[in-house]
């Protein structure tokens, strides 16, 4: 309560006077329907960062944007490498797995990344995000239940001659390396090539002797052809991805004072030298990075894809565009979920992800409004190679059922067909109906494959590998989704607009571990559903110098798909992890983003997200626990950010000063609000210091600057191993960037 106080005291303390300075209107232009619009023509909800911001607040990837955005947490999940969890308005994914789809959607370029495998999205030669709030289900459709992230990487420019490099050092043995050229090939044609490599090392100190230091490199490029002529453009990208190292080792929460009698430790105790996992391990050290683990896991992805937008001009009034796309990610990443040097639960996912899509749309300007209307294709394969090891250790010592290697390879095929609209309805200057629709047909198919690794004669512990199960397949899904809009602009240039939307993410097969033949027939989900209902507002104030966007929302959310980890009822077996659907659940809230100009020289942001209802309706799981009136995991009651940035002109350059935080209040990791798996409330701060003068360019940056200690997942294993994984978010990192501008 009191950081919520010190937000609106700033707030009030900060808000300028306007009588002195006027501030030009600016026409932002989004692409939140396909097609660039002035944003007050746009009836969702949307937040924008530019690739200015990201280039010099030093954002890594799309995991690093939720703290810029209300009501957007975007976690690195189980470890960096593994599939990013994404939240938006409380409706997101948790499982790390690899065979899911995220209900919020991201799209590059116009191209959906698919599984949530590829969500993953280095961030590099940007030109902007914008982040869609809200379900997305008329023309981004499928599986967009909580909304859509839309990354534009910077284009060709034609007749252009120019490029940078950039070099960086900081804290953690952070290296970058970066480079840009964009070269005119002719009159019509030019290349945009882009490479970017990174390296660098992870907060968290290992004590294990003879452990490395956890650490990964990095290496991304594109290739971009862009060809326009009088009725007719092209775009092709080519782009890949090298990502390799030690994967950042997870920590220990043990639960127990005494683990010989069972006695627990409390709340306030977990992370002192005075607890203890359920063999008596601790890692001796109060200092929040320090851990002790056998830590020899690798990380590897190589990913490559490729695209071609053609957009050719039919008339004056009518546009066809076609957008082919095909991606190729292979990767490998082990983990050790003990966080102790033994080998007690250690495995390795792997992944094999191709997906095909095709999208055919037509756009057409009327005197009475503009229509949109198309087809889209998509076909993903799915395969992976799993295994998890259990209790090695312990191999001839407990019970030969306990101490399993469990080997579990699945295929997933998923093909999505769709027709879509939408019509915007200018009814007059002043008011719009729009009416969307999309159908949607999409087909999985499933093979799930597990072997075992037992120990059957107590003198070969190496053990035998045996069949345990095969289960296949399929999940078929025939589902309509829409959307009703009304916009109304004021004659002094303010926005209002309602919406009533709905939107689904498709059923499939939980590619999970899964520890019996009977989970594994169970496997298969349903769709999920939501309606939601909004209203929003934006405006200008006081000759536009205070810029206000503000909208509240509510959510019927129907048969949700929730990753569920629940204690197994055989006492010390792996607690038992599955994706299905729940009853439902209801979410309502409200944002406000506000930005004050103070002159040309200085401008704050104050951003709020406000979700004090997000919570499972009547609900009982398949174990018998209720879990009605539970809190959504990872949803926030608040989320405020702010920012100010001050710019100063010193003989022939610009100097720039930027300083914003981030406040996340308490939440939890799961479904059953353990008190012990949860984050409690974090204030974040981060700054940067840069200055340019001619073609050169300095920044100064840091992130977490008061080095808050907090975690990305806090996963229970508590009637397992007796204690709680903890993959702990990075502490303080700073560095300087040099960029040269050709």
């Amino acid at each position: 309560m009191k950081l919520r106080s010190l937000y609106v005291a700033c707030a009030l303390a900060c808000a300028p006077s306007y009588a002195q300075v006027s501030n030009d209107m600016e026409v932002i232009e989004v692409y939140a329907t396909k097609r660039a619009q002035p944003i007050k023509q746009v009836t969702v909800t949307l937040s924008t960062v530019d690739g200015e911001q990201i280039d010099k607040e030093q954002l890594k990837d799309v995991t690093a944007i939720g703290h810029l955005i209300p009501n957007v947490k975007i976690s690195q999940n189980a470890a960096e490498g593994t599939t990013p969890a994404i939240n938006i308005r409380g409706v997101g994914l948790i499982d790390y797995n690899t065979s899911n789809t995220s209900p919020i959607a991201i799209y590059q370029d116009d191209v959906t990344v698919g599984a949530a495998n590829n969500q993953l999205v280095n961030l590099f030669d940007i030109e902007s995000i914008e982040i869609l709030r809200g379900p997305q289900g008329t023309l981004f459709g499928r599986n967009s239940t909580g909304g859509a992230i839309l990354i534009r990487n910077k284009l060709p420019e034609l007749n252009t001659l120019d490029g940078y490099i950039k070099v960086g050092r900081g804290n953690l043995d952070f290296g970058l390396l970066e480079g840009v050229a964009n070269i005119p090939l002719s009159e019509n044609i030019a290349t945009r090539i882009s490479v970017s490599s990174k390296e660098y090392d992870y907060s968290t100190n290992n004590l294990l002797p003879g452990s490395e230091q956890a650490g990964m490199v990095q290496t991304d490029y594109r290739v971009a052809l862009l060809g326009q002529w009088d009725k007719f453009d092209l775009h092709f990208k080519l782009n890949g991805n090298d990502w390799n190292g030690t994967v950042n080792p997870v920590g220990s929460i043990g639960i127990f004072k005494d683990p010989v009698n069972g006695v627990l430790c409390s709340v306030e105790e977990l992370g002192s030298n005075n607890c203890f996992d359920a063999f008596g391990f601790n890692d001796g050290s109060e200092r929040f990075f320090d851990v002790m683990v056998n830590n020899e896991q690798e990380h590897d992805t190589e990913n490559i894809g490729t695209s071609l937008k053609l957009n050719y001009q039919l008339n004056d009034t009518l546009e066809l565009t076609s957008i082919t796309a095909y991606n190729s990610l292979n990767r490998d990443h082990g983990f050790n979920c003990d966080g102790s040097p033994a080998q007690l639960c250690e495995g390795h996912l792997g992944t094999k992800d191709d997906a095909f899509s095709q999208e055919l749309r037509l756009s057409s300007t009327f005197d009475i409004g503009h229509l949109m209307a198309g087809i889209y294709y998509l076909h993903e394969d799915i395969k992976q190679n799993n295994f998890n090891d259990i209790l090695r250790d312990l191999r001839g010592i407990l019970d030969p059922s306990l101490t399993t290697t469990f080997y579990y390879d699945n295929t997933i095929n998923i093909e999505s067909t769709a027709i879509f609209g939408q019509f915007d309805w200018q009814i007059n200057n002043q008011f719009t109906v729009v009416l969307g629709a999309r159908y949607t047909d999409e087909t999985t198919q499933y093979e799930s494959h597990s072997d075992l690794n037992i120990v059957l004669d107590p003198s070969d512990l190496a053990g035998q590998t045996i069949d345990y199960y095969t289960v296949s397949g399929s999940e078929t899904d025939d589902q309509v989704s829409g959307k009703l809009a009304l916009n109304y602009q004021t004659l002094d240039g303010t926005q209002l607009y309602y919406s009533l939307s709905n939107g689904y993410k498709s059923g499939g097969y939980y590619g999970g571990f899964i520890a019996t033949p009977e989970q594994a027939e169970l496997a298969a989900y349903g769709p999920e559903y939501i309606l939601a209902n909004e209203l929003g507002l934006r405006t200008e104030l006081f000759d536009n110098q205070w810029k206000i966007a503000a909208a509240v929302f509510h959510y019927d959310y129907q048969d949700q798909q929730v990753f569920m980890n629940q204690a197994s009822a055989t006492p010390g077996a792996p607690p038992l992890q599955l994706l299905e659907n729940v009853a439902s659940s209801t979410i309502y809230g409200a944002e406000l983003e506000n930005t004050w100009f103070l002159g040309s020289d200085i401008d704050i942001t104050f951003n709020v997200g406000y979700l004090p209802h997000a919570e499972f309706d009547e609900y009982v799981d398949p174990l018998g626990n209720a879990l009605t009136d539970h809190r959504l995991p990872f949803t926030s009651e608040w989320n405020i950010a702010s920012n100010i940035n001050y710019r100063l002109n010193i003989s022939d350059g610009e100097l720039a000063i930027s300083l914003g935080n981030d406040y996340q209040s308490e939440y939890y990791f799961d479904q059953n609000m353990n008190e012990s798996a949860m984050q409690d409330n974090v204030l974040l701060w981060h700054a940067n210091i840069s200055y340019s003068i001619a073609a050169w360019h300095v920044n100064l940056w840091g992130k977490n600057l008061t080095d808050e200690h907090y975690s990305h997942l806090k996963f229970d294993l508590s009637s397992f191993l007796g204690m709680l994984e903890d993959f702990k978010a990075e502490g303080r990192q700073y560095g300087i960037n040099l960029r040269y501008q050709f």
